[in-house]
């Protein structure tokens, strides 16, 4: 019983030195070279709907040209 006593006091004091060490710690300087996830997601997203917009566009196209020559012939 002492045994797992002790362990479990050792383990205590060892997280919450740890704890005090990252508290004492300065935030790091910020970083000018650091963009917003945001900003390129939104940029992501517009570039693949008008990626599919124009996908879309061109099978529609594609569909009533085929569909002009049948009439043709």
């Amino acid at each position: 019983m002492s045994k797992n006593l002790l362990l479990t006091a050792g383990i205590l004091f060892l997280s919450s030195i740890g704890n005090f060490i990252f508290a004492a710690l300065p935030p790091p300087p910020p970083n000018p070279f650091v963009l917003p996830i945001d900003g390129g997601a939104s940029l992501l997203i517009a570039a693949c709907a008008s990626y599919g917009a124009k996908k879309i566009y061109d099978a529609r196209k594609e569909k009533e040209k085929a569909k002009s020559e049948v009439e043709k012939n």
